[in-house]
């Protein structure tokens, strides 16, 4: 039960990814217009830049980590997939006929 609890954080569509970060430059635009009133003038707007700028490196960071999760999972599906075909395909051993020879 807790594995699926955990599996509702974890990012795995493009589209989960643009949500969250449009929430999170909908927050981070909400603190820089704090800035702003707070801190007039240059500085206000250096702050304000640096939250904005925050969720492009942020958002991706993000559609990063889904691509390279991506690849990760196909390379995995495609190692399991050679695996299981070459335990199911094996060729006979010719030694272990002639081990048998020498047994008899």
């Amino acid at each position: 039960m807790l594995r699926k609890v955990a599996r509702l954080f974890v990012i795995k569509t493009h589209w989960e990814a643009y949500m969250i970060i449009y929430a999170l430059a909908t927050g981070a635009v909400q603190r820089g217009q704090a800035y702003l009133t707070q801190f007039p003038g240059t500085g206000g707007e250096l702050l304000f830049l640096a939250c904005t700028g925050a969720v492009f490196m942020a958002g991706a960071k993000i559609l990063d980590c889904i691509k390279y999760e991506k690849a990760a999972v196909l390379a995995r599906r495609a190692t399991s997939a050679r695996t299981c075909a070459q335990a199911h395909f094996k060729a006979p051993n010719e030694n272990a006929g002639a081990a048998e020879r020498e047994a008899a």
